[in-house]
């Protein structure tokens, strides 16, 4: 590395030899905040009926913690930055375990839904240390591949993970093991954090905390969080919801003029306003819109249509995790360096959008074998291509002090993505069934037959909303190709980009990350 080139990364320590120890149990951290996503919704139903939590009310146990956590994640960021990463991310650790006792020991819906509250709050601290930390301990471009390649595998596939978990620890133990699970996984990672992990020296922002940045990002982004989530439940017309995307709006608007004006923000827009991050931020979120919705539907489609069993459901998503594994961590890793990001990122997309299209052939009796395996095994392999130099890019070059609050905008696109594709798939998905129904249920003339009706519809709705997840990661992959124009690591930027000598010099350094 360059005198030049250390300067700008505000790294001057010599790599950390036990960066590699590090790295184990960061991804542990990171495995077991993505696998929460997955393995409560698996417990939900049971949860439900012990505690007594109605119909209307079930939803909070997954929004309490999505607004936490979406709400609360550049703040965590910017703590991270500010109070040093190792020390934000064993908190993040020990806080996330204590509420995930709660959880487990949970006796009312209160209780609950305060402790998925407290998990979000714990995770948003937690998240962007963990991936920041991992952008500031592998500065070489070689080592920067390889342990993205397994924290990008670890990020894609660790829902599908959860949903193995989810079921077994629900069909052969009971729904309280979904959170108990969590605590060894936390007193693991954060007694290898406290003894392995060695923060680098200099990487600090010690700059007075934006209050009113805190303020409006926080509020604006729960009021975006739940209104999507709340569209799902209650339709896109309803007054609060449109109320809430107003709101959002209005919020996060005053948020931009706010950070601009400020001398220390919350988040510096020149993070988000250089083109590979923002290309890699819009990107990446789309991507995840259409992923999360992908996930709810092969579920329901699974358990409802297929009659599997929450373990067998689990297993039939194998093809996905080893498709995401093998993109991220053999094709992605060992491309990385070869050959510039885009030129992983927009393949790999449109690869997971063709791995679509097989699953918009879905039918009732369609074989796994003929269909699904296919569909989800390419699905895998290309989000896993994509993610690994997506979760690299989006802190390569940024400013040490700046790597936390780079890292949970990466979160950040992630969580709103993940509300947009549940809530927008779902009204689609919703949508095509009533009206497929209405078509064809004057046909039916037995019990039997309108049965088949219901379930022909219900395919219906979810291969509509395939096909719609299709076109958004078509979408993705032209964002990439088009907005992401920086050369390959160690490389310069690609040429005609307009990107001045300065601009090429700080994609030359991989400074930070998630």
């Amino acid at each position: 590395m360059s005198q030049s080139a250390v300067k700008a990364s505000g790294v001057t320590d010599a790599p950390d030899a036990g960066r590699w120890k590090a790295l184990v149990f960061i991804a542990l951290a990171q495995l077991m905040v993505v696998l929460d996503a997955t393995i409560v919704n698996i417990a939900l139903p049971s949860a439900q009926q012990d505690l007594g939590i109605s119909d209307g009310n079930r939803q909070w146990v997954v929004t309490a913690y999505a607004l936490a956590f979406g709400g609360l994640l550049l703040f965590g960021g910017r703590i991270a930055d500010l109070w040093g990463r190792k020390r934000t991310f064993v908190t993040g650790l020990a806080g996330f375990a204590v509420a995930s006792a709660l959880g487990g020991a949970a006796t009312n819906e209160a209780m609950m839904f305060g402790s998925r509250a407290l998990q979000g709050v714990f995770g948003a601290l937690l998240a962007p240390a963990a991936l920041s930390l991992l952008a500031v301990m592998f500065t070489d471009a070689k080592e920067r591949a390889k342990a993205f390649g397994i924290y990008g595998a670890i990020a894609g596939g660790g829902g599908a993970v959860g949903l193995i978990l989810g079921g077994f620890l629900t069909e052969y133990l009971n729904w309280r093991w979904t959170f108990f699970v969590n605590i060894p996984f936390a007193i693991v990672a954060a007694a290898g954090a406290y003894l392995v992990i060695r923060e680098p020296k200099g990487g600090r922002n010690r700059s007075p905390l934006d209050i009113p940045g805190v303020i409006l990002s926080t509020l604006g982004l729960v009021a975006l969080v739940y209104g999507f989530t709340r569209a799902e439940s209650n339709g896109w017309s309803d007054a609060l919801t449109i109320g809430m995307f107003v709101g959002s709006a209005v919020l996060l608007l005053a948020f931009v003029i706010v950070e601009s004006k400020v001398k220390a923000p919350l988040l510096p827009l020149r993070v988000i306003t250089e083109r590979n991050r923002g290309g890699i931020y819009l990107s990446l979120g789309l991507a995840i819109i259409a992923m999360f919705g992908l996930f709810l539907f092969l579920t329901y489609y699974l358990q409802i249509v297929k009659g599997y069993t929450p373990v067998k459901t689990g297993f039939a998503f194998l093809p996905m995790i080893a498709g995401m594994i093998t993109g991220s961590t053999q094709i992605g890793a060992r491309l990385m360096t070869r050959v510039a990001p885009r030129l992983l990122m927009g393949p790999g997309f449109l690869v997971a959008a063709v791995g679509m299209l097989f699953l918009t052939q879905l039918e009732i009796n369609t074989s796994y074998a003929g269909v699904l395996l296919p569909g989800m095994l390419l699905l895998g392999l290309g989000m896993g291509t994509a993610f690994m130099p997506a979760m690299s890019m989006a802190t390569m070059g940024v400013e040490a002090r700046d790597a936390g609050v780079a890292s949970a905008m990466v979160n950040t696109s992630q969580q709103v993505g993940g509300a947009i594709g549940t809530a927008l798939l779902n009204t689609i998905a919703a949508s095509a069934t009533t009206s497929y129904i209405a078509d064809h249920m004057g046909g039916a003339a037995s019990r039997s037959q309108q049965q088949l009706v219901q379930l022909e519809g219900q395919v219906q709705g979810y291969t509509s909303a395939i096909w719609f997840a299709g076109g958004i990661l078509v979408v993705a992959a032209a964002i990439a190709l088009t907005l992401i124009n920086a050369g390959r690591p160690g490389g310069s930027a690609v040429t005609g980009s307009g990107a001045g000598e300065e601009a090429e010099d700080e994609l030359r350094v991989p400074v930070v990350a998630h």
